[in-house]
């Protein structure tokens, strides 16, 4: 049967590609490049705001659940938050050291041609994805907006990375450049749902000379995470 299930992969393959290469033709690679990033980016937040709200959840029905027990409450409202703050830290720095911070400094960095290593690779966003979730979950008063630019950026890199070895359309630097700039505008876009600030966010992060036709790109890309973000609030009931 091993043959058989090559051949039929292999098979499968060829249609993706097809399909793939098709809509790249028609549409425009950039295009579907960043609606593709719209939509995965809005995804990652949605999942991340559902495990935030599953840990206030839990530290809320903790509270309940002992509230025969003043000693034992308290104790359960402050150990929660504390051992989620251990856990991000600890994860973060074990996995990924890269992925401290709110990533806008390296991002200015990165766009003004710096190139840092491992920031912007699979395992820091493994490790930014999980901090993030693990530190709002614990309470903290802190936003998100800054590590969202930094987790856009790694996945548009990721994504250009795939293309490019499969297409190979995303090979010069400063292709890259507008898509880690309009990828600023959409991590804002999709931590408050408001692709136009997202757009304003992108220029004031990226650099004193902004491309015009970036603004299109970023714009288009924000639109799409937004509007994904809110059709999965709409699905799943999360008003």
């Amino acid at each position: 049967l091993r043959p058989y299930r090559g051949k039929a992969a292999t098979k499968c393959l060829r249609i993706l590609g097809t399909v793939w290469q098709a809509t790249f033709a028609r549409v425009g690679e950039d295009w579907v490049f960043l609606a593709v990033l719209g939509i995965v980016m809005a995804i990652i937040s949605f999942i991340m705001d559902y495990g935030i709200a599953m840990c206030n959840k839990a530290r809320i029905w903790l509270y309940r659940d002992l509230a025969s027990h003043s000693a034992l409450q308290y104790l359960a409202w402050v150990s929660l938050p504390v051992c989620l703050i251990l856990f991000s830290a600890g994860f973060v720095h074990i996995l990924a050291p890269q992925a401290v911070g709110s990533g806008i400094p390296e991002m200015k960095t990165i766009l003004r041609g710096v190139v840092l290593k491992e920031y912007l690779t699979f395992k820091t966003l493994i490790a930014k994805v999980i901090g993030l979730t693990a530190t709002l979950g614990s309470g903290l008063p802190l936003g998100k907006e800054g590590p969202f630019v930094h987790i856009a950026s790694i996945v548009a890199t990721l994504l250009s990375k795939a293309v490019t070895s499969f297409k190979g359309i995303y090979e010069n630097e400063s292709r890259n450049s507008e898509m880690l700039a309009a990828a600023c505008a959409v991590g804002v876009a999709c931590s408050f749902a408001a692709p136009i600030g997202g757009v304003l966010f992108s220029i004031e992060v990226t650099s004193v000379y902004f491309a015009v036709r970036n603004y299109w790109r970023g714009f288009f890309a924000a639109v799409c995470g937004a509007m994904m973000f809110r059709l999965l609030a709409v699905w799943f009931n999360d008003e």
